[in-house]
C-alpha cells in the first residue's frame, strides 16, 4: 500500500480562491464564494503517523520569509495554517484553538511533521487563541533565516504561537483544519 503522504498528493485536486489557484485532496469539499474560503467537509486522518491532511496550498511559488494577513472562522473547534510545505509529511503549522494548550496540549501551538506524528514546537503555555466563533484578524509572520515563527491573532501575541524551527527553511502555505472545518477570508500573503 501506497503511504498516506503519496494518496495525498496524486489525488490533489484544484480550485480558484483569492484570485489564484489551491491544491486541495477534493475540490468538491471546498467552496469559494463571496470572497471567503469555506471548507465543507472535515477529513480526520485516520492512519498513523497523526497529521493534519485537510488544508489548501497556495499554488506556484515556495515561500522563505513571509507576512500572512487574514481573518478567520473556526466552525467548532480550532483550524491550522500551514507554511514550509514540502510535501504531505513534512510541512509546519499553526494550530489556533479555542483550547489552551496546556488543557489540550496538541492544540494551540506550532507544529512540525517532519515524516512522523506531528509534534509541538512551541511552549505549551497560555490561553486559547480563538476563543469565539467570530471572525478574528491573524498575522502571521514567518524568518526563514532565523526560522522564527509569530502568529498573532486578535491582535495578541501568545507563548503557544511562537517558535523556532530550522529543518525547514522554506514551502508552499496552506489553509485547513487538522479534523474540523473553518472558514478564511481577506487573505493576504507578502514575501519579505
Amino acid at each position: 500500500m501506497l503511504p498516506i503522504f503519496l494518496i495525498l498528493a496524486l489525488a490533489a485536486e484544484s480550485i480558484d480562491a483569492f484570485g489564484q489557484k489551491w491544491r486541495v485532496p477534493r475540490a468538491e469539499e471546498w467552496l469559494y464564494r463571496d470572497g471567503t474560503l469555506i471548507m465543507l467537509a472535515a477529513r480526520p486522518q485516520e492512519a498513523n503517523p497523526r497529521y493534519p491532511v485537510q488544508y489548501a496550498l497556495l499554488e506556484g511559488r515556495d515561500y522563505e520569509s513571509f507576512n500572512l494577513e487574514c481573518e478567520v472562522k473556526r466552525d467548532s473547534v480550532s483550524l491550522i495554517l500551514v507554511y514550509n510545505w514540502k510535501d504531505p509529511a513534512h510541512f509546519n503549522y499553526a494550530h489556533l484553538s479555542v483550547d489552551s494548550p496546556e488543557k489540550q496540549i496538541v492544540h494551540n501551538g506550532i507544529f512540525h511533521v517532519y515524516g512522523s506524528d506531528r509534534s509541538r514546537i512551541s511552549k505549551g503555555l497560555g490561553a486559547g487563541s480563538l476563543p469565539t466563533t467570530d471572525w478574528t484578524k491573524v498575522k502571521m509572520d514567518y524568518d526563514a533565516k532565523s526560522g522564527r515563527i509569530v502568529v498573532e491573532v486578535g491582535g495578541q501575541k501568545f507563548p503557544s504561537l511562537d517558535a523556532v524551527d530550522v529543518s525547514l527553511s522554506s514551502g508552499k502555505i496552506g489553509l485547513g483544519s487538522f479534523f474540523e472545518t473553518a472558514q478564511f477570508r481577506n487573505l493576504k500573503v507578502a514575501a519579505k
